[in-house]
């Protein structure tokens, strides 16, 4: 499964010259965790997290001590001034197993897709990549029995049964040097989290 196959394309972008509570408003109604901010050309310079604009902007209680300290702060009032220009990005044909990875050891929870002549052309999200997993064992039996038809011809591979995401697929010509290949074009399926094979 490749970036391609899970990013959203309709991307919501901002400038960084939008101001901060603008951004706030989109990422909360939206439910997005990040924005990609772009210069007036459509470049992407930056991205603006759900956490860099509540920077500061959290004030403590009245009754706390911590309010006088807090009254002489001024925020910064544009997304240029709480962006982060060190930007994680991929291009469409990543694998989504190592783009996963990378976002698991950085913590980042979108990363904004860009192509080197065309500039952004989407995003990818933690929840991008849960939805795509977040499949049916029906559809994941008949995508398997689709993509295995393809590759060795109908009827050389049987899906006796999908539990789970986990796949038993069966050989009727028990004919283990050919059940490494079935094996990887199975788990190449969306949702498929195991493959298992077994005399038919």
């Amino acid at each position: 499964m490749i970036v391609r196959d899970v990013m959203t394309t309709a991307v919501e972008t901002v400038g960084p010259d939008t101001p901060v509570h603008t951004a706030l408003a989109r990422l909360a109604e939206r439910g997005f965790t990040a924005l990609p901010v772009v210069d007036e050309d459509g470049r992407l310079v930056g991205i603006v997290t759900e956490a860099d604009v509540l920077r500061d902007r959290v004030r403590h209680d009245v009754h706390s001590r911590e309010v006088h300290a807090e009254i002489d702060a001024h925020p910064p009032q544009l997304v240029g001034a709480v962006m982060s220009t060190d930007v994680m990005t991929v291009d469409p044909w990543t694998d989504v197993a190592e783009l996963e990875r990378r976002m698991r050891d950085t913590g980042f929870r979108s990363v904004p897709v860009v192509e080197p002549d065309t500039g952004l052309v989407g995003i990818v999200s933690r929840r991008d990549i849960m939805r795509a997993l977040d499949r049916t064992d029906g559809q994941i039996a008949a995508d398997v029995r689709a993509a295995l038809a393809d590759y060795a011809g109908r009827g050389r591979w049987d899906v006796l049964h999908v539990t789970g995401g986990v796949v038993v697929l069966g050989d009727p010509y028990d004919l283990p040097e050919e059940r490494h290949a079935a094996a990887v074009v199975a788990a190449g399926v969306p949702g498929v989290v195991d493959v298992r094979i077994v005399p038919a």
